[in-house]
């Protein structure tokens, strides 16, 4: 079995929503990244997203391309992610999960890029910039290799994405709270509960939210309409404010206070 359907079959039984942060591979400095993926996992994190870096993040806000463009200047390739990935998988079984833009995926090769996946230990790939009415060739390359290609909806999208995203999901479907790119925000949308119902009405793949989640205030509320959340930019932003001497201990206190909120005794406080 995937380790994210594992994973969720575990939080569905516990009651309890899935918190899965993100990284930028290679930010803030090449060695950081398997240190700060192992430190959000012990402070409570249920899998990671590890974004393989690229020089036109369309959906990114000015945190995850400042990320991104560092990466870069560190030296950070898809390569070189891969690797990283193969070194945390040899310490984690927790779900591994890349996310890039398909201008990476198309110069190293959607063959060769699906099978090198695999082989580090990568669960699910998300493609942003990847429409679900072009996925193939790269759902059944990825399936073939058992990885789950996720699959993205908005506010924006018609019942007729809904409904075509329901047809192939898999592993999950992560749902952007709002218009715009990446970034985080003071409070969720007041549209997200029915924007997440739309989706609910057409997908059975559990559902994640994204995009402006940052406080634990933020996660507790999305117990009754999602099943977990990603939270990116917020940590890239403390990442990128803390002292290195102070990071892990920062981010673990911060992961600590998201895991809290996922469980089932934070919906009242919500």
């Amino acid at each position: 079995m995937n380790r994210i359907d594992r994973t969720f079959a575990q939080l569905k039984a516990a009651d309890r929503l899935g918190l899965f942060p993100y990284l930028t591979v290679g930010f803030p400095d090449l060695d950081a990244t398997e240190q700060l993926a192992l430190a959000m996992l012990e402070a409570g994190a249920d899998g990671i997203e590890l974004g393989i870096p690229f020089s036109d993040p369309v959906a990114d806000g000015v945190t995850l391309q400042h990320a991104s463009e560092r990466a870069l200047s560190n030296g950070a390739s898809v390569s070189w992610a891969l690797d990283v990935v193969a070194r945390l998988r040899g310490q984690t079984d927790a779900p591994l999960i890349a996310m890039t833009y398909y201008n990476p995926i198309y110069h190293y090769g959607l063959a060769r890029l699906v099978q090198d996946a695999a082989v580090a230990g990568i669960d699910g790939l998300i493609v942003p910039d990847l429409p679900t009415a072009e996925a193939s060739p790269l759902l059944p390359a990825a399936k073939s290799q058992g990885i789950h290609l996720i699959q993205m909806v908005a506010p924006t999208s018609t019942p007729q994405h809904l409904e075509e995203v329901g047809r192939i999901a898999q592993g999950f479907v992560y749902c952007v709270s709002l218009v715009g790119t990446t970034g985080a925000r003071a409070q969720l949308s007041d549209r997200l509960p029915a924007f997440m119902k739309a989706v609910r009405d057409q997908v059975s793949q559990p559902l994640l939210v994204g995009f402006g989640i940052s406080r634990p205030e933020h996660v507790a509320a999305l117990h009754t309409i999602a099943d977990g959340c990603i939270v990116a930019s917020a940590i890239a932003d403390l990442i990128e404010a803390t002292p290195a001497a102070q990071r892990i201990a920062a981010l673990s206190t911060y992961i600590a206070s998201l895991r809290a909120a996922c469980e089932p005794s934070a919906v009242a406080s919500a």
